[in-house]
């Protein structure tokens, strides 16, 4: 479930469980070195586990568990998986089609009759592949507010019924955490069980995941990972998430040993039909013909030309990323309890080393002359308005997508470029004399066109008396149980929403700062007797009212 958008980065320990063939070995010291070459030991955690065949040939655990006891990882360790967990919902609706209780193509108003779809036809099969068009609950800002408050799945399903749609059902593809709680509701509907009782007597139970939980903060879970979110000084405790609310979207808690048994009763049709399965794992199409890669709870990719269907998650204080590769029959889980960084990043990585194609690194880079790098330099437009700056500086090529960071590209021929860690490239090249460039991310590619446009301006920070900074200090309330607090630290000034990390802020201006992780802006506003009694935050469009309330 992606509540919000900063995923999970790393750590280390030691090795478990190899097969005793030099290929194996090989594998091994190469996962060992990527991971620890990147990460240290005092940070949370990650547990990894690959396997062939259905059998481990790695498993390994990195990192703390447990910053404040010092307990260190372990692939015992249980984990929220967060969005992995529609992969368990998908499964469990398919499952229901089997016994004839239900069929993909029928109305959800069959079963939730009082929901309002706007003279539309929505189905079961647009809240499995997000194309219902319904709202996201967690895209709300007012989600955010609700984060402690434990509710029944038709009390969740109250908070977002009554929006807006944003667009007819078939017609689009947008990811969605709405689709699932409906599906889960669904769920308990036709088959008279609670949704986390269902999972657990046709799933859990059926194929040995004793270690795997339908998430909760009250009862004990035994070898649970604790969760945390990284601040700019700093890994904190993450903030509480009533597991109420992720529901069938993500409120799963697992190991790697228990999701190795999922893989392989999928693979082994043991909880639903090849043809099921098929369904689930080949994507779909909107009404227009176009296809999509996202069947029901799981999406297509390739590493360097070899097929995946793959997962990934993200939930407070955790991320997670599955991969199968089906060709090969190699299957990479990764679990971490920082909702930090980009596991996703690390179990293609990994994926790559285990079928024998690994991503190139960027200290495999060539030289080029400022002359080669030059002939790439503009901007770039993609598919949906999307616009990408390539800019030099100091003979090192960057990249810049509108309204996000700046980062480095590096050059592995005079036109294909990696960024770090390798699985995202651009290959360069003119058609009909204009730059043109094709970009991959995990074998996804998109095309850009070379378009006449300047590169955004780099914002001028200024330093601000430590006298001023302090009138900022306080904690402002954008909606009730939804604030932002400013601090600041040797002459610097941070910013910490609620559910959300501590970010620098940077002035440009006397009571005005900017962001430069998010294109966002904070405008502190004074009374007319020159105090600070309110701000107001600039992003996505939106202008937010925040009263400093302490």
């Amino acid at each position: 479930m992606r509540i919000h958008h900063q995923l999970s980065m790393l750590l280390f320990g030691l090795c478990i469980c190899l097969a005793p063939s030099i290929a194996s070995q090989n594998l091994e010291k190469s996962i060992n070195t990527y991971i620890s070459d990147q990460y240290t030991a005092d940070t949370p955690g990650i547990s990894i586990l690959v396997a062939k065949d259905g059998k481990i040939i790695y498993m390994n655990g990195f990192g703390m568990s447990n910053l404040e006891l010092s307990v260190k990882t372990n692939p015992k360790h249980v984990f929220e998986i967060g969005s992995i967990t529609k992969q368990f919902t998908a499964v469990a609706i398919l499952m229901l089609e089997e016994q004839g209780k239900l069929k993909i193509t029928d109305d959800i108003t069959k079963y939730i009759a009082d929901y309002p779809t706007y003279g539309k036809t929505i189905t079961i099969h647009n809240l499995l592949n997000h194309t219902s068009g319904i709202k996201s609950y967690t895209d709300v800002p007012s989600f955010i507010s609700l984060a402690r408050t434990d509710m029944t799945p038709t009390e969740l399903i109250d908070t977002f019924k009554n929006l807006p749609m944003d667009f007819d059902p078939d017609t689009e593809f947008r990811y969605n955490n709405s689709g699932y709680i409906l599906l889960g509701h669904i769920i308990e509907v036709v088959s008279g069980q609670s949704y986390a009782d269902f999972i657990k007597t046709h799933i859990f139970d059926k194929i040995d995941m004793k270690n795997s939980y339908y998430g909760s903060m009250l009862e004990l879970i035994p070898n649970r990972a604790s969760g945390y979110s990284e601040t700019a000084s700093g890994f904190r405790n993450a903030d509480y998430l009533s597991l109420t609310l992720p529901y069938a979207a993500g409120s799963i808690m697992s190991t790697t040993e228990d999701l190795l048994k999922w893989q392989n009763a999928l693979s082994a049709n043991i909880l639903i039909k090849k043809t099921s399965l098929d369904k689930a794992v080949n994507g779909s199409k909107l009404a227009s013909g176009e296809t999509i890669s996202y069947g029901y709870g799981f999406t297509k990719g390739t590493i360097n030309g070899s097929k995946t269907i793959e997962h990934s998650g993200g939930i407070f204080g955790y991320s997670s990323n599955g991969i199968f590769l089906p060709e090969e029959n190699v299957y990479v889980i990764g679990l971490t309890n920082c909702d930090c960084g980009s596991v996703g990043a690390i179990t293609t990585n990994i994926a790559a080393m285990a079928i024998g194609k690994p991503f190139p690194k960027k200290e495999d880079a060539i030289t080029l002359n400022t002359e080669q790098l030059s002939q790439w330099l503009g901007a770039y437009e993609f598919d949906n308005n999307i616009i990408r700056h390539i800019t030099i500086k100091d003979n090192q090529l960057f990249s810049q997508r509108e309204g996000s960071t700046n980062l480095k590209i590096y050059p592995m021929t005079a036109s294909n470029f990696i960024f770090d860690g390798g699985s995202t490239s651009y290959d360069f090249y003119f058609e009909n004399e204009q730059r043109m460039v094709k970009m991959t991310t995990n074998g996804n590619t998109s095309i850009g066109r070379g378009i006449d446009k300047a590169p955004p301006s780099e914002r001028k920070e200024i330093q601000l008396s430590n006298e001023i900074l302090t009138e900022y200090i306080g904690k402002y309330e954008i909606q009730p149980m939804f604030h932002i607090s400013i601090s600041v630290r040797d002459n610097k000034t941070y910013a910490i929403a609620t559910g959300q990390g501590e970010v620098e802020i940077f002035a440009n201006e006397k009571d005005k700062f900017f962001l430069k992780v998010v294109p966002a802006e904070i405008l502190f506003n004074r009374s007319t007797e020159g105090k600070i009694e309110s701000l107001t935050l600039n992003q996505g469009g939106q202008q937010m009212l925040g009263k400093k309330i302490e």
